[in-house]
């Protein structure tokens, strides 16, 4: 099989990262709530569980297009797990982490264009699909509440990850997984901290919601890089996983001679 250039695999990396950002927080932004211009007014809006499905799907249909290209992270914190596994060459990481960043950022400067285009709409008040804890937290949830739900589900999410693209699992389903994963991730967290789990999604909105949101995503860099550091060093231990010598499994475009674990 022919090397993909970096190039390339950037380029998939920020087309996946930006239809993350766009479909997932745009749901947020744009659909989550939406009332009928009735006296009486009715909700037609997504709500959380659209919201959630969003995610999961963006995921879902980005990795079956781009992660054959570029192993479909779409996320700093999958990267770095990734590494730490032993799954994704360190020597990328920084290329995709600043690619990841610049794409979430470019699908949030998109979707502020687009909200704009409805009278009245303030990004700093609405809030702009950012991450929050304390009274930026959707349901009032504490900064600890916050950092121990996104170091769980982060960790979560790449077990899922690591798992899905285990040499050993079913072939061609691994987005569907992964997906789905994210899907049940929002389902838990949007009350606390509006989901995270993905520091370039964190930041890719926060530019635009104003000061509070940027003094905060520290949390939603912290939490899920120490969470996907968790999964990525004890994956191959608690499931008896062997590694690749090279980018493997995790980045599946090339498998590499695998290893045993421990060697």
């Amino acid at each position: 099989m022919n090397e993909i250039p970096l190039s390339a695999k950037l380029g998939a990396e920020a087309l996946g990262t930006f239809w993350l950002v766009l479909g997932g927080c745009g749901s947020a932004v744009l659909a989550a709530t939406f009332l009928s211009g009735d006296a009486d007014p009715i909700q037609l809006g997504i709500g959380f569980l659209g919201v959630a499905l969003a995610f999961g799907l963006t995921v879902l249909t980005g990795a079956f297009a781009f992660g054959h290209v570029s192993g479909g992270h779409f996320n700093p914190a999958v990267s770095i797990g990734l590494a730490i596994a032993k799954r994704f060459d360190p020597k990328l990481l920084l290329p995709y982490i600043v690619t990841q960043i610049v794409a979430a950022t470019a699908a949030g400067a998109v979707l502020l264009v687009i909200a704009n285009g409805k009278p009245g709409f303030n990004a700093v008040e609405s809030g702009f699909a950012s991450n929050g804890y304390g009274d930026r937290s959707p349901g009032g949830y504490s900064l600890l509440a916050c950092f121990v739900i996104e170091v769980v589900l982060t960790a979560v999410f790449l077990y899922i990850i690591l798992g899905a693209t285990d040499d050993r699992a079913p072939k061609g389903f691994a987005p569907i997984a992964i997906g789905l994963g994210l899907t049940l991730i929002h389902l838990v967290s949007i009350p606390v901290t509006n989901t995270s789990v993905n520091p370039a999604r964190s930041l890719g909105v926060a530019w635009f919601a104003g000061p509070a949101a940027l003094g905060q995503v520290w949390l939603f860099f912290v939490a899920p890089i120490i969470g996907a550091a968790i999964a990525g060093a004890t994956y191959a231990a608690i499931t008896a996983s062997k590694v690749a010598i090279d980018e493997g499994v995790g980045n599946n475009p090339n498998i590499g001679t695998a290893k045993p674990a421990n060697d």
